[in-house]
């Protein structure tokens, strides 16, 4: 294969690319998002520099992806810390987990999405809907709320802002030393979205501690509410937000 042809990839191995070329349309993509408050002290810790802390409320959020060009039909599930940098409001994505190995690779390597593999799931139980994070054959993470009890057309429209909210990721990648060769913050805004439903509702949180899956190190104090959207949107390349090497 010649140079040119190599420099042509979208990703490896050569004889079957895990993920195309961006961008990435996803479709009738829905959420479970529990927002929660926590330890100021352990918001700080989860926060690399330069971002700062937004007030004391995080979530975990589940997502159902029965639709995304090139990644194909997967689930995932997140911890999501608001933030600003240098006083713009921003979410950090501090820890995600996926089952299904293209978007796993893609989402590091592209953007730096912090995924692991696992089994998560979103799933309507009934009356109920209830996102799942198994880890280590452990449940790491239960989240339940209403299903659909409450619609308004104005939380649709603040939801749509929410989605709109950059987010920005750690982006580290070793050298073939072992040392860093990218270590860079990373803004990702979504474009194109389209919130085909958003309802709001009473929610429940349960986090369990476990050493490779860390969610529980930002303890349930209080939940606040629960979110559930179905969604429509484009994941483009980010952007460089801040360089730990420059």
């Amino acid at each position: 294969m010649r140079k040119e042809d190599v420099l042509q990839l979208p990703s490896m191995p050569l004889q079957s690319p895990t993920y195309p070329r961006g961008p990435f349309r996803f479709f009738n993509r829905k959420y479970l998002i529990v927002n929660y408050r926590t330890d100021p002290k352990a918001i700080r810790d989860a926060l690399p520099e330069p971002l700062e802390p937004d007030g004391d409320q995080v979530s975990v959020q589940w997502l159902d992806l029965p639709d995304g060009e090139g990644f194909g039909a997967y689930s995932a599930a997140a911890q999501v810390i608001p933030c600003t940098l240098k006083g713009e409001p921003c979410n950090f994505i501090s820890q995600m987990y996926v089952n299904n190995t293209s978007p796993l690779a893609g989402g590091r390597e592209i953007w730096g999405y912090p995924m692991k593999f696992c089994h998560a799931s979103l799933i309507t139980h009934g009356d109920t809907l209830t996102g799942s994070l198994e880890y280590a054959s452990q449940i790491t993470a239960q989240g339940t709320m209403t299903y659909k009890h409450q619609v308004h057309p104005e939380i649709a429209h603040r939801e749509n802002l929410l989605l709109a909210r950059k987010q920005v990721t750690l982006k580290i990648i070793p050298g073939i030393d072992g040392k860093p060769e990218i270590a860079q913050l990373i803004g990702i805004t979504f474009e194109n979205v389209t919130v085909e439903g958003a309802w709001i509702g009473n929610a429940r949180l349960e986090l369990t501690p476990s050493v490779n899956c860390t969610l529980a190190d930002l303890p349930v104090h209080q939940v606040t509410g629960g979110i559930h959207l179905v969604t429509s949107m484009t994941l483009p390349y980010g952007h460089l937000l801040h360089d730990y090497l420059a």
